[in-house]
């Protein structure tokens, strides 16, 4: 029997993590797809090295706490869509918004239970706006028509390595989570968004603000685990820029750590 438990001890520790990865619903044709950008899988994959296992957006049909149970940590991703507005009392959106109700339906009560529950959980760029909504923040809608804030959004006509170049610095909050990650006072961050905070949820601590005072990152307070929201996207590139590989490796060593944790037993 103990070398039996000493055996699974050391699988537990050994293995990797198995990382939920937030699904966007799409269609193509006549049939719903749920998809994942393979930027965000191989963050996982290489970043965090752990095992992507893509979790569709199925609302109030997915069970949360046997896929909990399941799994060592979740990757809150970015979209091409915007959380829908109602979520945060907010005026309706702009003609040609794009929304994906399903993902709302899911990821916001999944951020709640996996905070209650001690889940590690990473967001960025929607997933980091997520997590604001999830909490009860609220939400800027278009940043570029509010007055005092700099350029958010991608350059559309540049090519995508452009695109995902550095855009802006962030200065870094002393004595936080991503200062004990980063190790640096500031950094070059890429800028991809249209939405971002506008009252930041009660529990949420800032991480780092961008030149205009925007909060770009925060983490989750009252969380026993890793729980922190990027609005950038390190999942870009992981592995050739050494600030957004060390947010990855922070959140891959925080779902191994819950991997090895003890199991519940019933």
């Amino acid at each position: 029997m103990q070398a039996a438990t000493r055996a699974d001890t050391i699988m537990s520790e050994t293995r990797k993590p198995l990382i939920g990865i937030s699904c966007c619903t799409t269609t193509f044709g006549p049939h719903p797809f749920h998809m994942v950008g393979e930027k965000y899988i191989l963050g996982v994959l290489q970043g965090a090295d752990g095992l992507p296992l893509l979790i569709p957006a199925l609302g109030t049909q997915l069970p949360l706490e046997p896929l909990l149970d399941s799994l060592d940590g979740l990757l809150f991703t970015g979209s091409p869509s915007n959380v829908e507005p109602h979520h945060y009392a907010g005026p309706d959106s702009a003609p040609g918004t794009r929304h994906d109700p399903q993902r709302d339906a899911t990821t916001l009560p999944l951020i709640r239970a996996a905070i209650e529950r001690g889940v590690p959980l990473l967001g960025l760029c929607r997933g980091f706006q997520e997590m604001n909504v999830a909490f009860g923040g609220s939400l800027h809608q278009r940043l570029h028509e509010v007055p005092g804030f700099i350029e958010h959004r991608e350059d559309t006509t540049q090519p995508v390595e452009v695109q995902y170049g550095p855009a802006h610095e962030v200065r870094i909050e002393p004595g936080g989570l991503l200062d004990r990650i980063a190790g640096c006072s500031s950094a070059q961050v890429n800028s991809l968004h249209t939405q971002g905070v506008d009252r930041l949820a009660p529990g949420l601590q800032p991480e780092a603000t961008a030149p205009d005072g925007l909060i770009e990152a925060f983490s989750v307070t009252a969380a026993s685990n890793f729980a922190l929201g990027v609005q950038w996207h390190p999942e870009w590139k992981v592995m050739e820029n050494p600030f957004y590989l060390r947010i990855f490796k922070a959140f891959g060593d925080a779902c191994r750590a819950h991997a090895a944790r003890p199991k519940r037993t019933v």
